[in-house]
């Protein structure tokens, strides 16, 4: 009997944010260097001026080495926001150490919206994307609620690259894939 793709794809959530949370702080501490000398290297690489990240959460490879880095260089970094009109939408917004913030509805902290801090997502160089699971194709599995899936849609028409941060214990085989979800154009691995 075959199980439902949603439901495969609820159980492998469930197993992988379970795999995360057991890592050791040590093992967080390594991964979060790894991913920051790697993530530093494909801006320097790209001449990258303009990069969206998102604060971590639930076990997600720490992104703070790797912002205040971006300010020490003077590199713009920028936040999500879930969009106040356009239900399942990101903004992303100019993020700095004075930036007011707030617990969005998934109990997530994100700067306080602030339409003058606002950024053209199409104008982003790179947006580094959260992920639950990911397989060696670039497919990338999120929490379900499909934001960066439609915030990536059609990226390769864009401005920016979308590349995805994970802990080496998120890798899957293979992941059950909806016709919605957007590949990943790279996957950094801690």
């Amino acid at each position: 009997m075959n199980i439902p793709i949603q439901q495969q794809r609820q159980q492998i959530r469930q197993q992988i944010r379970q795999s995360r949370q057991n890592l050791t702080a040590l093992e967080q501490q390594k991964a979060e260097q790894n991913v920051t000398q790697q993530a530093l290297q494909l801006i320097e690489t790209r001449k990258a001026r303009h990069i969206a990240l998102y604060l971590s959460f639930d076990g997600e490879i720490s992104t703070k080495k790797l912002i205040e880095n971006l300010w020490q260089k003077k590199i713009d970094v920028y936040l999500p926001v879930l969009h106040p009109f356009s239900k399942g939408h990101l903004l992303f917004l100019k993020y700095e150490t004075s930036t007011p913030m707030i617990k969005n509805k998934f109990g997530i902290i994100e700067p306080k919206l602030d339409v003058t801090k606002v950024f053209p997502t199409q104008k982003l160089d790179i947006i580094f994307t959260p992920l639950v699971a990911f397989d060696k194709q670039g497919n990338r599995l999120g929490m379900g609620g499909g934001f960066y899936d439609r915030t990536l849609q059609n990226w390769q028409q864009k401005h920016f690259i979308p590349v995805g941060l994970a802990h080496a214990c998120q890798e899957v085989e293979q992941l059950p894939v909806e016709i919605w979800d957007i590949p990943l154009a790279q996957i950094l691995i801690g």
